[in-house]
């Protein structure tokens, strides 16, 4: 083939959609990677990695005015980067979403509000887990917040596995999961389902519904499944 009909070639060829996940740590790109593989096949998956994010956002028990700053340069970068959906896959920063929103005009998917809406929908008493104090609210408030505008009344229930984090960060990879079973063990006494406050437990979804003995929800899945309406939905209007 000709430098001409290799141009031609190219010129014809489709660009491929962009989706560009954010992240505020390192560990979950993997997951994400594989799943959309599966669920959004031909799309291209970039990831963009503030890795001291979550560490900050921790340290401080806040989110500063630094941590907004920087969440947004992330959405910018995304918008910048072309893609043509933004997917946030961090709970601790989930309610940034609403700024960013604004702030660019990609559409941004919040990966765990596909799943707080199942759960407003199916249950009246969810257990919320995690691994990190900054996921727990965010997380729980969603629930509350879905649920208010559904007109449910559900009981929301937050629950820390600690020591779990510390243990993943150390290496200690069966401690952290260990810790987290526990966990779910302990909330599924008293509630009708447990959700999942961090995308990066949707790995052990099959192992905590045993524990627990109660339907177990992910965010990682639902979520990419909102990205793929979102990118269906564009399609369409274009």
């Amino acid at each position: 083939m000709d430098m001409v009909s290799v141009a031609a070639a190219a010129r014809q060829a489709p660009l491929k959609q962009i989706v560009a996940a954010v992240y505020t740590g390192r560990g979950l790109d993997d997951q994400v990677a594989a799943a959309a593989r599966e669920i959004i096949p031909g799309v291209r998956v970039i990831s963009l990695i503030d890795d001291g994010l979550i560490a900050d956002i921790n340290a401080s028990g806040s989110i500063s005015p630094s941590i907004v700053r920087r969440a947004l340069r992330c959405y910018e970068s995304a918008a910048d980067a072309g893609a043509a959906v933004v997917l946030n896959t961090c709970s601790s920063i989930g309610e940034l979403v609403a700024l960013g929103r604004r702030a660019v005009a990609v559409p941004i998917v919040r990966i765990d509000e596909p799943m707080a809406e199942e759960a407003v929908a199916r249950f009246r008493r969810t257990a919320v887990v995690a691994t990190l104090p900054s996921t727990l609210g965010p997380t729980s408030r969603l629930l509350s917040e879905k649920a208010s505008s559904a007109g449910r009344d559900v009981q929301v229930y937050p629950v820390l596995a600690e020591g779990a984090y510390e243990a993943l960060v150390a290496g200690d990879g069966e401690g952290h999961d260990r810790l987290v079973e526990e966990a779910v063990g302990r909330a599924g006494s008293g509630a009708e389902a447990i959700v999942m406050a961090q995308a990066s437990m949707a790995r052990m979804q099959a192992r905590l519904e045993r524990a627990a003995g109660v339907p177990v929800l992910s965010s990682l899945r639902p979520g990419l499944l909102r990205v793929r309406q979102v990118l269906e939905n564009l399609k369409e209007a274009s």
